[in-house]
């Protein structure tokens, strides 16, 4: 059997305040990695368009947004990497961040400003699109200090295994949660940086080439799902040095200053 492995949160350093990897470089070490696909979902805060895509239009405002997609799937399209896209929004109301998958570039455009809706109002927008958008909401990270998990109500699923090295996702209690409420489960290697490849993700039976046709595999074949966690991640040379590179880092507890311009400051 054919199996394809997919990054379901990957940042990139044109588009994530936070981000510290060009998108080329990205793809290059997700080929490397053995990874089959990525989505790239780029931090969409007000801080990162205050910042950075001032005084124009919102069309102009979202093609600077995304630009790291861009130039992944670029270089995806030479390598033989499947790009996607998707988005992780931070709403103004709250420190929560949301994993969104099924929506498009069009999409964007169309409703702008989309941090100032919160969870509860972007919960009915996906219900009133749902003819032509399908589009699933998945709580990241939700029991990182500091935050909790939203109202089942309003999300689809849970990032039950979060992979990124500087923060304790909690995800023992993650899983509980989306085991509890009868919530789909997705993992992610939340990468920023070369040090953060490859530590989480999902393998599927077959090849899938879209944000769109991963929503519709998480609603109609949910159980041939695989979670990538640090035990299943393919096995890579570039790989085994990151996780060399990520206990020296910890022994020495490297701290570095953060900026509150960050969506997200510890990243």
């Amino acid at each position: 059997m054919n199996f394809f492995r997919l990054d379901t949160h990957v940042h990139t350093r044109e588009s994530s305040i936070c981000g510290r990897t060009k998108g080329k470089i990205v793809a290059d070490l997700y080929k490397k990695a053995g990874y089959d696909g990525i989505v790239i979902t780029d931090h969409y805060c007000k801080a990162y368009f205050q910042k950075y895509a001032k005084n124009t239009s919102w069309e102009d405002k979202i093609e600077h947004f995304l630009q790291g997609y861009y130039h992944v799937l670029e270089e995806g399209s030479k390598i033989g990497l499947t790009v996607m896209l998707g988005i992780e929004i931070k709403f103004t109301e709250s420190p929560r961040e949301f994993l969104i998958y099924g929506i498009d570039e069009t999409f964007l455009k169309t409703y702008p400003e989309l941090y100032n809706f919160g969870i509860v109002n972007f919960k009915q927008l996906t219900e009133e699109v749902a003819t032509s958008y399908e589009i699933l909401i998945f709580q990241a990270h939700p029991f990182r200090p500091g935050v909790t998990p939203v109202s089942p109500k309003l999300i689809d699923g849970i990032e039950v295994y979060n992979g990124n090295p500087r923060h304790n996702s909690h995800n023992d209690q993650a899983l509980a949660f989306a085991k509890n409420h009868n919530l789909l489960k997705i993992s992610g290697s939340d990468f920023h940086r070369i040090n953060d490849l490859g530590r989480g993700g999902i393998i599927l039976p077959q090849e899938i080439n879209s944000s769109q046709e991963l929503v519709s595999f998480f609603k109609e074949k949910k159980e041939e799902i695989k979670l990538i966690t640090t035990l299943y991640t393919p096995f890579s040379i570039l790989r085994f040095f990151t996780i060399l590179f990520n206990q020296i880092r910890n022994l020495i507890r490297i701290k570095k200053p953060t900026s509150s311009t960050k969506c997200d400051p510890s990243d």
